[in-house]
């Protein structure tokens, strides 16, 4: 008997087990966005302790976005050979043993070393644990999977804000990297020992065949013991240079190249807020708990704004939503670049918080979605990774784009960068042709 893994897959059931591997995943993404944001909190800290300028750190801080894109493709490339739950394990223990290795760094050097070293695996745990999770669930949950799991970036962000906040007044900034590499290391062993592999890897590998018995007999679905297995989908996906060139088709190189912009500046205006949010609001007098604090309600109004916007691309389409949420983020930063900033009386400024970094994360978070569904399923890896590296050059770019900011503008500047970003993702989603359609129109393009 031969089953299609793939179609068993997309048909099937969704179980608690599922929902449960899904949740263990996107523990992964958590302790991403909580390393990721971890530098910017330290900063302050770092700047007095070795008496050096904010601007000294603009490398440390970009370099990690250097390491992220370099991650990306190796990892990427990884767990098509090894797996996805080791390359996803392996990703996690990666990050979390240089990310503790920070906590003995005793100047700048080691420090801009070792924030690569921890970039490197940070950039493979995003991709692999979206890849994996979406490989576990029915085609018609894939996206709400997915969507569960990019969303936990701002919810490791808030992690890193409140801990922070707390920690470093009371024990220093080491202590931070400290518990930002040793949590992670339980989470890696909890991946290991918990989550099984993909089944649609599992597929292609003949030796493997009765650990996909049991994962799919876990997973709902009745499989006789002698079953033989095909995965028709993964089988013909294109890889490599030809999936690469169909990006530039003429088919896809108008939407490919809407998309490359889109993610860079996209990803920009996020990491300048990831890097250079808490030491720019010390330089104006905020204390260090105070500007975490500010960090903390931009990622919760980026987890709330994330979730509000995959519902209204159900009800009115991803065209609609996203080029609201570019305006009213643009509006709100230069609306907040305009204002008074004061220490003593912030509720203003983290009700404008709430708004940029909702709307600026729910974009994000979007782009994703919009790129899966441009692409057909015989190069959607390859495009979707694509423009995410392309992404991460902004990353790159972004301190020091926020330090370039602050110096001719000051803390105007600084929020200006978010604005006049905003309004250039705005123009390149706008020349977006293959935009999700709204649920009741949709066609079922997402899933070619």
């Amino acid at each position: 008997m031969q089953i299609d893994v793939g179609k068993v897959l997309d048909e099937g059931r969704w179980t608690g087990y599922q929902k449960l591997l899904v949740l263990i995943t996107a523990l992964a993404i958590i302790l991403d966005g909580l390393d990721i944001q971890l530098l910017t909190h330290a900063v302050p800290a770092m700047m007095k302790e070795w008496s050096l300028p904010r601007s000294a750190f603009d490398g440390s801080l970009g370099i990690g976005g250097l390491g992220m894109l370099l991650g990306g493709l190796a990892w990427g490339w990884l767990s098509d050979r090894i797996g996805r739950r080791a390359a996803l394990a392996l990703s996690v223990f990666w990050f979390a043993v240089f990310t503790v290795a920070i906590a003995g760094a005793h100047d700048l050097n080691v420090l801009t070393i070792l924030r690569f070293l921890s970039g490197l695996g940070l950039g493979g745990a995003l991709p692999t644990s979206a890849a994996l999770a979406s490989e576990y669930v029915p085609l018609r949950r894939r996206a709400l999977a997915v969507t569960c799991t990019i969303v936990c970036v701002p919810l490791g962000g808030m992690l890193a804000a409140t801990i922070a906040k707390y920690l470093i007044p009371a024990f220093g900034w080491r202590a931070l990297f400290l518990v930002g590499g040793i949590v992670p290391l339980v989470v890696g062993a909890l991946i290991l020992l918990v989550l099984p592999e993909s089944p649609r890897f599992l597929a292609r590998r003949e030796k493997r065949r009765q650990e996909l018995i049991a994962l799919l007999r876990k997973l709902g679905h009745n499989v006789d013991a002698n079953a033989t297995f095909v995965d028709y989908a993964g089988e013909h996906t294109e890889k490599g240079r030809a999936a690469f060139l169909h990006l530039f088709t003429r088919a896809y190189i108008g939407d490919t190249f809407a998309l490359f912009g889109s993610f860079f500046f996209g990803l920009l205006v996020n990491y300048i807020a990831f890097t250079k949010f808490v030491p720019s609001l010390t330089a104006i007098g905020f204390s260090q708990p105070a500007a975490s604090n500010g960090l903390l309600w931009w990622n919760i109004g980026g987890v709330a704004g994330a979730l509000t916007a995959g519902l209204f691309i159900q009800w009115v389409g991803s065209r609609i939503t996203m080029l609201t949420l570019c305006l009213i983020a643009a509006a709100g930063s230069f609306v907040t670049a305009g204002m008074r900033l004061d220490p003593q009386n912030t509720f203003t400024f983290l009700t404008m918080c709430v708004i940029i970094g909702g709307t600026l994360n729910a974009v994000q978070t979007a782009m994703y979605a919009l790129a899966a569904h441009v692409y057909p399923t015989a190069f959607r890896g390859t495009g979707i990774g694509t423009a995410v590296a392309v992404g991460r050059i902004g990353a790159i770019l972004a301190p020091f784009t926020a330090e370039f900011a602050m110096k001719q503008a000051g803390i105007s500047g600084f929020f200006s960068t978010f604005g006049i970003g905003m309004v250039l993702v705005f123009f390149m989603l706008s020349l977006v042709r293959r935009h999700i359609e709204r649920a009741a129109t949709n066609s079922g393009g997402g899933s070619r």
